[in-house]
């Protein structure tokens, strides 16, 4: 099956239409097998409609300039794209290749005329993308010096409202207790890469993250640990108050459960911070936004949108779970609860025909969800 770029708009708006892109991929899908895509599987909210915005190589995380052009990175096609709608019609009409034959280039942002692209041990910098993608810059090397596990070491990418770069730095290893940058989401000056901050401690595997409009904070999802069966631990959403706050991994996931082997390392619980939400064992949340557009009904705004890529490991009694987007929003009192926003990637017998990875809202309102499968 190949992988897409889908966009999903309320009736409200024009819908972005079919856009087949075929011709330049390794993966030879032609236009007839895009068009087989099973989307009236998508359980979407009533109005709402899913439509193949482009067809990309293992698409992963997405970022757009100013000026519309989508960018998308992959993982295991080692490769960056763009994609372009030249006229404005809410279609992509071409997809022009950035970079090849990079190591797991999964993290891709756009920034003051700037594509930023990490590939585990090293953060590239194509310089003014937009005007060059008949004749793409080679990059710049911004650091190079990030730890060259691949084990958890594919990334995600953003500049904060600090202006910053955000990068986090999964552990190498499913459960152990490794020095920083693991486990840490860190932020660096992009002219000045010496200076860098750990921003966020004790986080898995994050991959990814955005600030609330309302109060700059950020939030960012963690995906907890394998082999303690099927139900626990949960994945995590989670809230930064503070720089340099503690999440508890590898000592405990979730909220407060103790790990087995080193929950009596770490010190009391109450020095790290617990989730803001809870999620379903091994749902694997990824992508992240703040919905802030217009085209979705008012009770989405202001509030989260997430991809939870889908469990890999659980049981076949327990089957899988996740394979979705939820909606998170919090209550008068602050709480947080989520409800399904759009599901039916996994199919009734247990397999699945794709997995969401990254949320992305574009102008007219309407939001791109990257499946890399």
């Amino acid at each position: 099956m190949a992988s897409a770029v889908l966009s999903a708009s309320h009736r409200r708006l024009p819908l972005a239409a079919l856009a087949v892109l075929s011709a330049s991929l390794a993966s030879g899908c032609t236009a007839e097998g895009v068009s087989e895509l099973p989307l009236e599987r998508l359980n979407l909210p009533a109005g709402f409609r899913a439509e193949v915005f482009a067809e990309v190589e293992n698409a992963r995380q997405l970022t757009r300039s100013d000026s519309g052009m989508i960018y998308v990175g992959s993982r295991r096609a080692g490769k960056v794209h763009a994609l372009i709608d030249s006229d404005g019609d809410g279609r992509a009409e071409s997809l022009r290749l950035i970079d090849e034959k990079l190591e797991l280039p999964t993290g891709v942002t756009w920034h003051q005329g700037d594509l930023y692209v990490a590939a585990v041990s090293t953060v590239l910098r194509y310089r003014d993308i937009d005007a060059r993608l008949d004749s793409v810059p080679e990059p710049e090397v911004v650091l190079d010096d990030l730890p060259t596990d691949t084990h958890h070491g594919w990334k995600y990418l953003k500049f904060g409202p600090d202006g910053r770069l955000y990068i986090p730095v999964g552990a190498p290893c499913n459960i152990c207790d490794p020095d920083e940058p693991y486990a840490t989401i860190i932020s660096v000056d992009v002219d000045n890469p010496a200076d860098r901050r750990v921003v966020a401690r004790g986080v898995r595997n994050s991959v990814g993250f955005a600030w609330d409009p309302a109060t700059g904070d950020l939030w960012f999802t963690d995906n907890g640990r394998d082999r303690l069966g099927d139900e626990i631990p949960p994945c995590e959403l989670n809230h930064l108050t503070e720089e340099g706050q503690h999440f508890g991994y590898p000592h405990f996931h979730g909220a407060g459960i103790a790990d087995p082997k080193f929950g009596d390392t770490g010190g009391p619980r109450k020095a790290y911070r617990e989730p803001a939400l809870t999620l379903g064992p091994h749902v694997a949340p990824l992508g992240m936004t703040f919905y802030g557009g217009d085209a979705l009904p008012a009770r989405y705004n202001g509030d989260i949108i997430l991809a939870e890529h889908g469990s890999w490991n659980r049981s076949a009694e327990a089957g899988p779970i996740g394979y979705r987007l939820i909606h998170a929003e919090a209550a008068a009192d602050g709480s947080l609860s989520y409800e399904v926003f759009i599901d039916g990637w996994l199919n009734a017998d247990g397999t699945r025909w794709g997995r969401p990875v990254d949320v992305l809202e574009i102008p007219d309102g309407s939001l791109l969800v990257s499946d890399d499968e």
